[in-house]
């Protein structure tokens, strides 16, 4: 951990949602492969190309499914002070932002099927210009964060 660096860091169940999503879309890519190594087969075309389009997709699901989600979880980090929000994550280009608290209008908490299968939420922060999001917390860390956030902004709204 760097100096300054937000102190929380999101649920490893996130890491196993994020795998899912991987598979899911890499599968999506197999599916062309597939049926265009079927139609080679079936017409005696060159397997060349389904063999260049197999070797990228092993490449690419290998990322998807290992290699991206990992580094996308050991960067995402996020701690909320009373004046703001800090939020870090990347990969190669590590982004932090600061959400003042007198800027945010509104929290939702976002939970979509796999999330709710591992009993996580994201968590989203709206100020008048953008939207912000704190994903795979543990929902009832999420849902504690969602009030302490709304909290604050309150308190620094009236502080204004």
């Amino acid at each position: 951990m760097s100096i300054g660096e937000p102190k929380n860091q999101i649920s490893e169940k996130g890491l196993k949602v994020w795998r899912i999503v991987g598979m899911i879309i890499s599968g999506l890519l197999w599916i062309p492969i597939i049926v265009y190594g079927i139609m080679s087969y079936i017409f005696e075309w060159s397997f060349l190309y389904v063999g260049i389009a197999t070797i990228v997709s092993v490449l690419f699901t290998i990322f998807m499914v290992k290699i991206l989600p990992s580094l996308r979880w050991k960067r995402w980090r996020y701690e909320v002070r009373e004046q703001e929000i800090e939020l870090q994550h990347g990969i190669w280009i590590i982004k932090r932002t600061l959400v003042p608290m007198v800027r945010v209008q509104h929290v939702d908490t976002l939970q979509g099927p796999l999330l709710r299968k591992y009993q996580l939420a994201t968590i989203e922060i709206t100020t008048a210009a953008t939207k912000h999001e704190i994903p795979a917390v543990n929902m009832v860390e999420a849902e504690e964060l969602r009030h302490a956030i709304s909290r604050l902004a309150r308190v620094a709204e009236d502080d204004v």
